[in-house]
This record gives structure tokens, sequence and C-alpha cells, in this order.
């Protein structure tokens, strides 16, 4: 213990004879009551509180470090040239997007075609209906769910509309058209199977990503 210094504290545990001893306090008066006890060898003791000395881990000497009470860290770099920057200007609403789209050879997403989507659609086997007690129509909705799977991750849309849904999918959805299938769509987003988009273009619907995992 002669090396510690400032506040400290002092343990001992007999597990036997269910002796058990904490003394905290100054070095060396710890020191010297562990002593007095006759448990030198015994224990240990360890420093609490004890401030420590902040390191240097920039690489730099103590000479070209910075003060501490003014002026910036001299390992932060060069001063910064605004010059250096470059400065582009244009009229607000001039900026041409599929130009610079173009430019950097990035393809626009295109809505999928729905009569591609329905030759996709002819060539899928009948799916299994969906095991929700919940569903309306789990034939059509397993139908929806393979429809869904295709656009989002063949296509990387996000959405549909009401009439390309119909369009492409038909008599798989029971028939239900128009008004009728928007209500049943409807039924689907309230249950948080589908997410509804609004657009310009109209009401497009979209699958929730754990509707397509189930």
């Amino acid at each position: 213990m002669a090396d510690l210094r400032g506040t400290v504290r002092y343990r001992f545990r007999h597990e036997v004879d269910d002796v058990h001893v904490v003394i905290e306090g100054e070095a060396a008066w710890v020191s010297g009551l562990v002593e007095d006890l006759n448990l030198k060898g015994v224990g240990w003791t360890m420093p609490i509180a004890r401030a420590s000395r902040p390191q240097n881990l920039s690489g730099l000497s103590d000479e070209d470090e910075a003060p501490e009470d003014d002026g910036p860290p001299a390992d932060m770099g060069p001063t910064p040239d605004p010059s250096r920057i470059p400065v582009v200007r244009r009229p607000i609403g001039q900026l041409d997007l599929e130009s610079e789209v173009d430019r950097i050879g990035l393809q626009p997403m295109q809505r999928p075609d729905p009569i591609e989507l329905m030759d996709v659609v002819e060539g899928i086997e009948r799916p299994f209906p969906v095991k929700d007690p919940t569903s309306v129509d789990p034939q059509a909705e397993a139908w929806l769910k393979e429809l869904m799977e295709v656009v989002v991750r063949e296509h990387g849309a996000t959405a549909m509309r009401t009439e390309d849904i119909e369009e492409v999918l038909g008599e798989r959805l029971g028939d239900r058209k128009g008004g009728v299938l928007e209500v049943w769509l409807n039924s689907l987003f309230a249950a948080g199977k589908l997410v509804k988009v609004h657009g310009g273009q109209g009401t497009g619907w979209g699958p929730s990503p754990s509707w397509l995992k189930v």
C-alpha cells in the first residue's frame, strides 16, 4: 500500500468465520489501521475517486499542444479555405432533373406495365390461401400478395393504383371491381397489411413489409 495515495478502500473476507472487513479513508491512515488489526498481508486495497491525468493520444509533444485556456488544438488540420469550394448557382426551378439523372447514368424508375404484370401473373401457380382467420377472402388476398411481391422485389415500385390492381388480377379478386375493390383494399389497409399512398394520379396501395413476410 506504500505506493497508494489519496482515498483507498481495504477489503478482507474470511468465508469460514464469516468475517468481512471494509476500511475506507486516506491511504496512510488505512495502512496503519490494517497493521494494528494484524491484517497486513491479507485482503486487498484499491484506490477510489483517484484523479487521473489526461493522456496525450494525439502523437504531438507537450510543446506542440495548444494551451488549455485558449486557441485551437494543434492537431485539427489546416484552416479551411472557402475559395476551394466550388460554387454552383442557378435560378430557382431551373434544375433539369432528368438531364442530371441521365448524366450520372441512372435510370429513372418506371411504373410497371400492367400488361407485363398480367403475363407474369399468368405464369404463377395458384397460391395457397392465406392462413388468417380474419381474412375476408383468403384466396384473393393470396393473389394480391403474389402481385405485390413481384411489383416490389422485381420492379422496385412501392405501390399500385386501384385500377392497375383490378386490371392485372381481374377475376382472381373474386370479381371485385371499382368501389367494391377499393373498400376491400381499405379493409386490408385498416388491418395493417397494406399502406395507402396518395398521389396526383389517384390512390396507390403498397404492401406492408410484415405482411409480405407472413
